[in-house]
């Protein structure tokens, strides 16, 4: 896929946000103007405009009226960030499964404030629309409970999905793509397609408890590898890991990833489809944040780069229109019929109910103000909750900065122990997730993951501050 102007500005500001980082371009120091980073990169002014939005948004550039802009420095920026993770180089098996269902279980008792879930706010949601669509449906065509749905899923469905994927780069046909219960079941199938028991998957670290839960539920490995938390996989250690390790699959978030929020640069997503390519080891994609990014227009996809059809596409619509839906889809390009069988012999089929009344709304033109309003809250919710962060906990403490998505990892000064922290938090009626869970073998012991999602104002304000009371004195 040729590079299209509305990912142009993407790299541009790469390219500068790494000269930043490095010091090339030094604190306080001019950037160039507006027209002369036009002249020098061949672009619009509105691309160049977008380019120096997006530094901003990441806190590397300051505009100033009737001056232009300038490099910030770091004092609460990249500063107070975690450094890119560190894992073992070498598959294991993973042991913390039953600790993370504990731990969610305790966070779900009644009266407790969950700072830790990974749940949309429901004020942001369409949900009355939806019921509306579904009672509608139910009313007419009171038959559609009364059958089957194609294991694939309903054609009218999958056709809205077909046009939905555009935004993202991806160009494929209704009967490419496989509606699954959720994201979950979309990276399981995906997963059981490509590999077996006992094989080795490469995974970002730390990573979605969900994925590793669903890698030890199949019998394989998980190989951790190097994670930025505004970059995403460190891709040479995943070229090494290729060169020289058994590695069957790959399995990454590359928009906003789970619990780091890191962003994978437009190049690196290109570099990637050809590693995939080249190597031949397919790539299991899950985009279930990709559309609530901060700037936008949002980055391609991988899949959007994919010429050999080894790149499975996953996600779902939980986290942006209803999670009670339960509605994903895999687009699972050369591996599409094995996925359709594993599909049919799990459950059948989805529910068609839902998928009618989600085909209806996305037919009618309902996403984009949606995502676009719930986009703007979260950013809004995240800076305040790091702020928070920042100001309340014990100093040393350290807090990434997402460019989408509401959640945030927080590194504590070594000595506070997460899960210590997390137990002393529920004895006061608040849950935050301990960064063990994270991890194949309960690394991150000094680290937690805080959710914006469905928490804002006095009650957000108010764990902050307690839970941050408890890291001081332990």
């Amino acid at each position: 896929m040729a590079e299209t102007g509305e990912f142009i500005y993407a790299r541009v500001a790469e390219e500068l946000a790494q000269a930043i980082r490095a010091g090339t371009i030094a604190a306080g120091e001019r950037l160039p103007s507006l027209r002369a980073l036009c002249a020098r990169h061949g672009i619009s002014l509105s691309t160049a405009v977008q380019a120096y939005r997006r530094l901003e948004a990441d806190g590397l550039v300051e505009a100033r009226p009737k001056s232009g802009y300038f490099a910030l420095g770091s004092v609460c920026g990249v500063a107070c960030e975690p450094a890119m993770s560190r894992p073992r180089d070498v598959p294991g098996e993973i042991t913390v499964a039953r600790l993370a269902l504990d731990i969610l279980q305790e966070a779900r008792r009644p009266g407790v404030l969950n700072l830790g879930a990974v749940v949309p706010g429901p004020e942001l949601l369409p949900l009355r629309r939806l019921v509306r669509e579904m009672g509608t449906l139910a009313r007419r065509q009171p038959e559609i409970i009364g059958r089957y749905e194609l294991p694939a899923g309903n054609m009218a469905l999958r056709e809205q999905i077909a046009r939905h994927l555009l935004r993202s780069g991806c160009r494929c046909r209704a009967d490419e793509i496989i509606v699954t219960n959720g994201c979950m079941e979309a990276l399981t199938l995906a997963l059981r397609a490509v590999a077996q028991r006992g094989d080795t998957i490469a995974i970002e670290s730390p990573t979605f408890y969900g994925i590793l839960q669903g890698i030890e539920s199949l019998g394989m490995r998980a190989l951790e590898l190097p994670t930025h938390p505004r970059d995403g996989i460190d891709l040479d250690a995943l070229q090494q890991a290729l060169d020289t390790q058994p590695v069957a699959a790959i399995l990454l978030v590359p928009s906003f990833n789970n619990p780091l929020g890191c962003n994978m640069p437009l190049e690196h997503r290109r570099r990637l489809a050809g590693m995939v390519e080249r190597s031949g080891v397919p790539l299991i994609e899950d985009d279930i944040y990709g559309d609530l990014g901060f700037q936008q227009p949002r980055l391609p996809t991988v899949k959007s780069f994919d010429r050999s059809g080894n790149v499975l596409l996953c996600s779902s619509f939980s986290k942006t229109l209803a999670p009670g839906l339960r509605i994903g889809y895999v687009v699972p390009g050369r591996h599409g019929e094995r996925v359709e069988h594993l599909k049919l012999l799990g459950n059948v089929a989805t529910a068609g109910l839902p998928q009618l009344a989600l085909a209806g709304f996305l037919r009618h033109g309902g996403y984009e103000p949606v995502v676009r309003r719930a986009a703007r809250v979260y950013q809004q919710r995240s800076e305040r909750l790091r702020r928070l962060i920042l100001e309340h906990f014990p100093e040393g403490t350290l807090v990434t900065q997402p460019q989408g998505g509401f959640v945030l990892w927080v590194e504590l000064p070594p000595h506070i122990d997460a899960v210590a922290l997390h137990a002393a938090a529920l004895g006061e009626d608040i849950s935050v997730t301990p960064g063990v869970i994270f991890s194949p073998r309960g690394d991150y012991r000094h680290h937690i993951r805080i959710s914006c999602g469905q928490l804002d104002g006095e009650a957000l304000e108010r764990g902050v501050r307690q839970v941050a009371a408890l890291a001081r004195r332990a």
